[in-house]
């Protein structure tokens, strides 16, 4: 009779929720078994006991037993009251007797859409009974009804729901140690089984992200208001029609061509620009509009294209006549403003009829490219499939908790990977509202507007989350819940100035243009100060150590984020092999978090030693106060490298630091041969400091 039911109930799930279930053949019980869930909804045990093998029994809370009522009836179940001690040990004898049990590690109830964190409880029950453990995903339930997110969310009766029952593993009792400490760590490391489970589930190929930006507007209702800027804010809806209506009108004028350049600012037109290329199948090529007329020239023929996309109203505004002037000479420049003048009825009656059609994307390499900064003569091109941007995407929100009650305050440039991922295709593809601002460089104005606009989210560089801070108002950062910091490395004094003025904790993060871009970051359930937290979920490494570098080593990495390959000036596409070198030195300890010690070339080679330059303007700034330090090395004839330091302080002088290494005990070979004052540092447009222009410079004197 119990076998007739489950097979109905199956049907039903099946039916109603579009139910998918990956890795059930995965399951065996030879021996001691613990299933480990996420926990969405108060629909979670009955749509696992439909489908998990009738031997399963499920822990339930006592409290949520009787809110299930007769639906117990169902399945195998022991009630536990989490407050009485006795129930760890009850929970222990079931998996010594064989019986498989399936527990959710977080003990309650998500409220923020995420993981919650995981009770050291089940991490004793592993340890004592030494069981095989199963992670399991479960995706979409978060949307129910009978979920806990009905004011954050748009909820639904019947989601459509997802499964996937990951790899088991084992966890090894360790002699010697507390065992209140081995429950903390099986705890932790059954926290980053279910994050990477999380992650792999929603990870996927042949992705499109104009398909996904349609597919969110389903989930999260397509009147919902997802993307202003100064002067315009857009629904879901319309900026799915006007990508649909633009691109209409921009397919017969780009014909054939593959890779089309923007040069544009953080804007709603911006953003309608860059999805409707990807709906024709287009490859946007995102164009660093501060590097020079010369730098954008071999940009454009890097990645051979032959038209560009601007803005006569930014153009003018951004003083770029003589840049376009130049640039007119080699590739075509389309504006925005004399694109839309053209636009008629015949595009727009087209866009409606797409976007009531729910038309897909075209055909096409689905492919991003962006230009690094590095010190190469030529701009390299960086491939970035759909792919990998979806996927950097999943495995930052197996980590963190994005709703439709947060906004998103972004003013990275959209040609810098941090500012295009993390500050705008991850909020529009997870419902979350974003803001888009045209410069991170109004320090005095951006404060003021996260006020304004009830900013819960800001993304920034060391040196611009400095500069917003010393100007804001102590209550202007009232509503941020997350302030994640990428791009170079967070100074000491940026964080104790946001947690003693705003009570804020920033989250730092690493990663390379190359990956996508994160590769690690510190989370809220996982944050170690000085580090850049631990690598995401589906990222592996390796250390290969460096000749004349003690600590650490040379970090490579691989994963479903890293790029494609790259676009090099006159050779063409070259693809990724392998392993990718980041060029940084890092130390990992035995619990993940990263440290980097140095950029592998932010190293001076001095009489045959390696010295960190990095260390040396930590040095300087401990020596002299302040914050506008930056090393360079040279060569020189003697000791083979010599290093000169660049300061907006006035007092600093070689004298004065040599006095300081002394007394306190540093290496010589850290103080530098020549101080440089300068009224202030040259920055990138991505806010890290310029040393390729400040090690010309140096090459000068």
């Amino acid at each position: 009779m119990l076998n007739r039911v489950y097979a109905v109930v199956r049907f039903f799930c099946r039916w109603l929720f579009r139910l998918r279930v990956t890795g059930l053949s995965r399951l065996h019980f030879d021996g001691a078994t613990i299933l480990m869930p996420n926990h969405l909804s108060f629909l979670d045990a009955v749509v696992l006991a439909a489908h998990l093998p009738p031997e399963v029994t499920f822990v339930i809370n006592t409290g949520i037993a009787r809110k299930l009522g007769p639906i117990m009836s169902l399945f195998r179940h022991v009630t536990v009251d989490p407050l009485n001690p006795y129930s760890v040990r009850t929970m222990v004898k079931i998996v010594q007797q064989g019986t498989p049990l399936l527990m959710f590690p977080e003990g309650r109830l998500t409220t923020t859409g995420g993981l919650m964190k995981v009770y050291p409880g089940i991490g004793y029950i592993a340890l004592r009974t030494g069981a095989q453990l199963f992670p399991i995903a479960i995706n979409g339930l978060e949307r129910s009804k009978l979920s806990r997110l009905g004011e954050k969310i748009k909820t639904v009766w019947f989601p459509e729901v997802q499964l996937d029952i990951g790899e088991p593993f084992r966890m090894e009792r360790e002699a010697g140690v507390p065992m209140r400490v081995q429950k903390e760590r099986a705890a932790d490391r059954i926290l980053r089984a279910l994050q990477e489970q999380l992650a792999a589930s929603r990870i996927r190929s042949g992705v499109n992200l104009f398909d996904e930006l349609r597919a969110q507007s389903k989930r999260s209702g397509s009147q919902l208001e997802v993307c202003t800027d100064q002067a315009l804010a857009l629904s879901y809806r319309k900026l799915i029609l006007a990508a649909y209506v633009f691109g209409r009108k921009l397919e017969p004028m780009l014909g054939a061509e593959q890779r089309v350049g923007l040069m544009l600012p953080n804007s709603v037109g911006h953003v309608i620009t860059f999805f409707a290329l990807l709906r024709l199948g287009k490859t946007p090529a995102m164009l660093n509009y501060s590097a020079g007329a010369q730098s954008l020239q071999d940009a454009c023929e890097t990645a051979e294209v032959r038209t560009l996309i601007t803005s006569r109203l930014f153009v003018e505004k951004g003083k770029l006549e003589a840049v376009t002037e130049v640039l007119a000479k080699h590739v075509r420049i389309l504006y925005l403003e004399d694109v839309r003048e053209q636009i008629g009825s015949m595009e727009r009656l087209g866009g409606l009829w797409d976007a009531w059609t729910g038309r897909k994307a075209s055909a096409g390499a689905a492919e991003v490219v962006l230009f690094t900064s590095g010190s190469e003569s030529k701009p390299k091109g960086v491939v970035l499939g759909h792919d990998n941007l979806f996927a950097n995407i999943q495995q930052a929100r197996s980590l963190y908790d994005f709703t439709a009650k947060d906004t998103l305050f972004n003013a990275l440039p959209m040609f810098h990977s941090f500012g295009l991922t993390a500050g705008t295709l991850m909020p529009l593809l997870a419902g979350v509202k974003v803001i888009l601002y045209p410069s991170p460089l109004h320090y005095k104005v951006i404060p003021e507007l996260v006020y304004d606009r009830n900013a819960t989210i800001l993304c920034g560089t060391s040196t611009f989350l400095f500069a917003y801070g010393k100007l804001a108002h102590p209550y202007d950062f009232y509503k941020l819940r997350y302030v994640v910091a990428g791009g170079e490395k967070l100074k000491p004094e940026v964080m104790e100035l946001w947690s003693s003025k705003f009570g804020l904790r920033i989250y730092e993060g690493y990663g390379t243009t190359e990956a996508s871009p994160v590769l690690s970051i510190n989370a809220p359930l996982a944050y170690r100060k000085g580090t850049v937290g631990r690598l995401l979920p589906g990222v592996r490494y390796q250390l290969q150590r460096v000749e004349g570098i003690e600590e650490g080593g040379s970090l490579l990495v691989d994963g479903p984020n890293l790029m494609k390959g790259y676009l090099i000036h006159g050779k063409g596409f070259v693809p990724r092999d392998g392993w990718y070198d980041c060029g940084d030195i890092v130390t990992i300890d035995e619990e993940g978090y990263i440290r980097i010690v140095s950029r592998l070339k932010r190293f001076a080679k001095i009489g045959g030693e390696m010295v960190s330059l990095n260390l040396v303007e930590e040095v300087a700034q401990q020596a002299l106060g302040g914050t506008g330090y930056a090393a360079v090395s040279v060569s020189d004839g003697r000791k083979g490298e010599r290093i000169i330091l660049f300061t907006t302080e006035a007092q600093a002088s070689v004298a004065h630091l040599k006095q300081y290494t002394a007394t306190g005990g540093y290496s010589p070979l850290l103080l530098p041969s020549r101080v440089e004052l300068m009224e202030k540092l040259p920055l990138l447009g991505s806010g890290k400091t310029d040393y390729v222009t400040l090690k010309k410079l140096a090459e000068q004197l």
